[in-house]
């Protein structure tokens, strides 16, 4: 439905639209007549960045870096292109060669015209300055401000020369492609490589000091951090000299072995103890007093022998242990042995034994077992004492520990690190050492003319315009919220539409003429669509016959349907009554030249007879005033008087006045039986209208309907009286 509204606005606006593109068209046309011919150059540079030769000479490495990394690369070089101290090197170039040369690029303009001879030396002195300091001009100086201007009239300033300049990486290349389009082929040749030749310059003189600065940065860190890695060895050498660190590994793993030994023996030794003690107790035990008190008594010399040998291979012992376990103390302990046990034999070989005690075997037993009992004693007393300096030696180890790996983690850190900025030193200087991979390798040379563009800009120009039309049009049709078609009323009101009327192009209809006669299409429609409202007012009358017509607003078409509305009854045999009752404005009664009043019929000055005739239509008009129904006389009689009317007519049709007359319309709504309300096409439901909608809303039943004037007309008719009909 909005599509086909639109198709219906673009058909009424079809000259608009044809129109407007073509004189767009000869607009254009008249403009571009005489623009010059176009000429191309195209230049070509290679960067290097996906070369994989020149990157495995540089960085032993395949272009195996991420695309977006390259594309970001590629990207950095063409911005970089377009710096604006690119572009006035090229400017520098271009005003030094046309102020300087016979056959200058682009025709000279006024103001290059206009400059003598010591103005002209003087430019180029200060254009030559520039371009060899790579300054730019100074726009607070009026001297250079106005060098600036003379640049800016030949075109050769940096907007202007970017606007006809087009720089992009070819597809996934290697290269940069750059093209300069003018109307002078070997201006476009000569920007173009002066554009690269001075990006060349430009950036190898800044990769170059990068380099530098970054060799020369390296190389001190290094050195710093050499110096900080030698200081911390010479720190941990220090150390160890001081607290006799040799080796702390290996110190620590020997005093643990000798811990581990000297706690397994010891652990033997007391074993030994329990073992000797316990067997020397099993010996005591099967000795009498007597023979034990008969054994010593004989025994006292040999046995202080014993005793003193045994103190001597205590001694030994003790000395065995604490030098840990030395070979020669082990070789006298064992001749000390070999006496103790002589001097045992001896004790045995005297006849002082009882003869009568059979122990002899004991008695031996038990002085080697008291002898190495004794020597098992002395020999825990020993280890234990050994084990307690051990430890201490292995304690003292712990803090030396600390600090010294406290030492070799921060050297290992400082070796890193100077490993790490020794490569980085390392891979600059071999970079530093390459020339700049830039270079170009396709040289600008003066092109063809182009194909002329002025018929595609013409055409252009009428297509756009044409577009535009449409997008005008469009935005118009979708900002308007007026109303165009019933659906449209009754879907905003929610108020049902009984019919509606067409635009007629005429200030004058003639009633009679449209019923009786074949006139033109638009009459016809005019006469039907009539018919059609007329048969869904009277469905909804029943066996009423008072209907009012009005409107929300003057000049929306009420007194014409009213009038409509008074024949068509007519034309079906209907005996009509049409009452003007808008007091403020009586067209109807203007427009009928009738002599009836209703003021006099309510005032009993006319009769009911009266009112007969033989017309189908009789006309009650009004005199109009500042009045209302109820002022001129009481409701009673109003309903009376109404009343009466029907015994006389077939259908009583009232045009009241508009809603926004407040109480003289509201007034008549208590005495008819049904109303109509006339709505004009193309306009709003504003908000005061809104509460007028919402009027006819609470009336309920009572209002019949809608009834759109003027259908089919985008434009507001002009508001005037006219004379609708005439009997």
């Amino acid at each position: 439905m909005e599509l086909s509204n639109f198709l219906k606005l673009l058909s009424r606006q079809k000259y608009t639209l044809i129109v407007v593109p073509l004189i767009a068209v000869a607009i254009t046309y008249f403009l571009v007549r005489k623009l010059p011919d176009s000429y191309t150059s195209r230049g070509r540079v290679a960067t290097g960045l996906v070369d994989q030769s020149q990157q495995e000479l540089i960085n032993n490495q395949t272009t195996d870096a991420g695309e977006n990394k390259i594309n970001q690369q590629f990207n950095n070089l063409i911005q970089m292109m377009q710096l604006k101290k690119i572009f006035d090197q090229v400017s520098y170039q271009l005003i030094i060669h046309d102020l300087s040369s016979d056959t200058p690029y682009r025709k000279p303009t006024k103001l290059l015209k206009s400059l003598g001879t010591e103005a002209k030396k003087h430019a180029l002195e200060v254009f030559t300055k520039k371009y060899k300091t790579r300054e730019p001009l100074s726009l607070w100086d009026d001297d250079q401000k106005g060098l600036n201007e003379l640049i800016i009239s030949m075109g050769y300033d940096e907007p202007t020369l970017k606007k006809k300049i087009t720089i992009f990486r070819t597809n996934n290349s290697d290269f940069i492609d750059l093209e300069f389009e003018s109307d002078s082929p070997l201006l476009s040749a000569f920007i173009i490589n002066s554009l690269c030749n001075e990006f060349i310059v430009y950036y190898s003189f800044l990769v170059r000091e990068n380099q530098m600065k970054a060799v020369n940065f390296l190389d001190s860190l290094m050195k710093l951090k050499r110096s900080t890695m030698n200081g911390q060895m010479q720190d941990l050498k220090n150390y160890k000299i001081s607290n006799r660190v040799l080796n702390l590994n290996e110190q620590a793993k020997s005093l643990y072995g000798q811990i581990s030994d000297f706690e397994t023996k010891k652990e033997m030794t007391d074993k030994d103890i329990l073992a000797y003690t316990g067997a020397l107790k099993s010996i005591e035990d099967k000795f009498n007093p007597q023979d034990r008190k008969y054994l010593e008594s004989t025994l006292t010399k040999i046995n202080q022998e014993i005793i003193s040998t045994k103190g001597s291979l205590n001694q030994l012992s003790q000395e065995y242990v604490r030098s840990n376990y030395d070979p020669k103390i082990k070789h006298r302990m064992d001749s000390l042995q070999i006496i103790l046990t002589s001097q045992i034999n001896q004790s045995t070989d005297k006849y002082i034994l009882n003869p009568l005690a059979a122990k002899e075997n004991l008695v031996l037993q038990k002085l080697n077992l008291e002898v190495q009992l004794e020597l098992a004693k002395n020999s825990v007393s020993t280890l234990k004492s050994e084990l307690e300096k051990l430890n201490k030696k292995f304690d003292l180890l712990v803090p030396h520990e600390a600090v010294i790996q406290s030492y070799e983690t921060e050297i290992d850190i400082a070796s890193k690190e100077y490993i790490e900025i020794l490569k980085k030193f390392n891979q600059t200087s071999l970079e530093s050492s390459f020339s700049v991979r830039l270079r170009q390798i396709e040289l600008a040379m003066p092109g063809a003319a182009q194909p002329s563009k002025k018929m595609l800009i013409v055409a252009l120009s009428g297509m756009l315009s044409f577009i535009f039309c449409m997008v005008v049009m469009f935005i118009l049709f979708y900002i308007d919220d007026s109303i165009h078609v019933p659906k449209e009323l009754a879907d905003k009101t929610d108020l049902p539409v009984l019919g509606f009327l067409p635009f007629i192009k005429t200030s004058v209809i003639n009633l009679p003429e449209v019923w009786t006669e074949e006139i033109d299409k638009k009459k016809i429609e005019f006469r039907n669509l009539l018919r059609s409202t007329r048969f869904e007012i009277e469905n909804e009358m029943k066996n009423n016959k008072f209907l009012l017509i009005t409107s929300l607003h003057p000049f929306e078409g009420k007194t014409i349907t009213a009038l409509s509305l008074a024949y068509a009854y007519s034309a079906i045999n209907k005996k009509v009554l049409l009452i003007d009752g808008n007091f403020g404005d009586p067209v109807i009664t203007a427009n009928s030249n009738t002599k009836l009043f209703l003021e006099d019929y309510l005032g009993n000055k006319i009769s009911l007879n009266q009112l007969q005739n033989e017309n189908k239509v009789t006309t009650l008009g009004t005199k109009g005033g500042d009045v209302s129904l109820l002022e001129l006389c009481d409701e009673q009689v109003v309903r009376e008087k109404l009343q009466a009317l029907e015994t006389l007519f077939d259908i009583i049709i009232i045009e009241m006045a508009s809603l926004d007359a407040l109480n003289r319309a509201k007034e008549w709504v208590s005495f008819g039986n049904k109303l109509v309300a006339v709505f004009e096409a193309n306009q709003t439901i504003t908000a005061a209208k809104q509460e007028e909608v919402n009027y006819l809303k609470s009336l309920d039943t009572k209002f019949s309907g809608w009834v759109l004037n003027k259908y089919g007309s985008r434009k507001q008719a002009v508001k005037k009286r006219v004379w609708f009909w005439k009997k």
